[in-house]
């Protein structure tokens, strides 16, 4: 490997966005991170000016000219980034000035959160595997008296007149909303395991938008950004396609019906490891992000979006996002959201697929190394 390609790989293989700016503060290089962090390209970041990055009078700019100013380096935590065309972020920064390269000075953002992410995804995990048990309990001990009560009442309408029906037509459509209530909290009782196959995302994800296009988000524009070089992931397509129809029913149903706008990204995220029951870890590093600009989560439901029954819908049963989040966690991946007014993306982080003869392979050969050494 030559000098230039290792130097490409750390560049590449540091977990935060990296910006290298030029003696005029324009983008000269950004690393991998850098394009998540902004949800733009390499060749879109390379020559853009601070300013049209991080908007007019930023924090940002003042400590970069601090830097030029003779300080070596600076770092604040817990600081309020605000961009020129996005809602604002909360990272911590390190500045620095690149001396031998006359005058080019380096910025890391380091989000906030990564790991606290992670904590709360396997919070929600836990939680939407709560319900697995009561949906069990529910299907038995509610669906068969509820239907009961709806032949009841079906019986008893067949004797009363047409005039006198409004009660007994009250108890069937109340009896028949609460059946497919308990049909969703079913789901979560569905303890077979996600079928384990090479997925293309990408055609998951063409066939969602194109039955969200056709009904449920009509009025919406789709915008398109793939990475054509994602290698497939593992697990179920029609899992896959519940999750990505839950999420984009969600957006559209939050964005306006004038100028409303869903975009649609996928990418290579290196760096990302989730612990495995087995006491290993799992890379994570396909990346699907779905965005909208609808009213975004309200600020109270933030942290509990992905729980069982909360819900800001006055129709909603609260079941989508944490179905999501439980069909995520059986395919051994995290799925997160940010929002704020005008702005709101669900994240997925989900594993690339391994053929489990290989796996099993280097796991012998792990074991058989393991035990050479002992």
């Amino acid at each position: 490997m030559t000098k230039e390609a290792r130097w490409s790989a750390i560049w590449n293989a540091v977990p935060f966005a990296a910006l290298l700016f030029d003696a005029e503060d324009k983008v000269v290089e950004v690393n991998s991170a850098a394009e998540v962090f902004f949800d733009l390209s390499a060749k879109v970041l390379e020559g853009r000016a601070l300013e049209m990055l991080f908007g007019p009078n930023s924090r940002i700019a003042d400590l970069v000219d601090q830097v030029r100013g003779g300080t070596l380096s600076v770092g604040e935590h817990d600081m309020e980034i605000g961009f020129a065309d996005r809602p604002p972020r909360v990272a911590d920064i390190h500045i620095a000035k690149i001396a031998e390269t006359g005058g080019d000075v380096l910025l890391v953002i380091q989000p906030q959160s990564v790991a606290e992410k992670m904590d709360r995804s396997l919070t929600h995990r836990a939680a939407a595997r709560s319900v697995t048990g009561m949906a069990a309990m529910l299907a038995h001990e509610i669906k068969n008296p509820l239907a009961g009560i709806s032949g009841a009442a079906q019986l008893l309408a067949m004797q009363l007149g047409d005039e006198e029906t409004e009660l007994t037509d009250l108890i069937r459509e109340e009896a028949d909303r609460i059946a497919k209530l308990l049909d969703k909290v079913e789901l979560f009782g569905d303890n077979r395991l996600a079928q384990r196959l090479p997925v293309n995302i990408h055609d998951v994800l063409d066939r969602a938008k194109l039955s969200a296009a056709s009904g449920f988000a009509k009025h919406v524009r789709f915008a398109e950004e793939f990475d054509p070089s994602l290698p497939p992931t593992m697990g179920d397509s029609g899992q896959l396609m519940q999750v990505f129809l839950n999420l984009l029913k969600n957006a559209a149903e939050a964005t306006p019906q004038v100028g409303g706008m869903i975009t649609i990204r996928t990418s290579y995220r290196p760096g990302i490891r989730m612990a495995s029951p087995g006491g290993g870890h799992e890379s994570l590093p396909l990346q699907v992000t779905i965005s909208d600009n609808g009213s975004g989560v309200p600020e109270g439901l933030k942290r509990d979006i992905f729980e069982p029954f909360v819900t800001s819908k006055s129709t909603g049963s609260g079941l989508g996002l944490s179905l999501v989040s439980k069909i995520v966690a059986d395919h051994g991946g995290v799925v997160e959201c940010e929002s704020d007014p005008g702005w709101t993306t669900f994240r997925l982080l989900l594993p690339v697929w391994t053929d489990p003869a290989e796996t099993r392979a280097r796991g012998a050969k792990a074991r058989a190394k393991k035990e050479t050494k002992a």
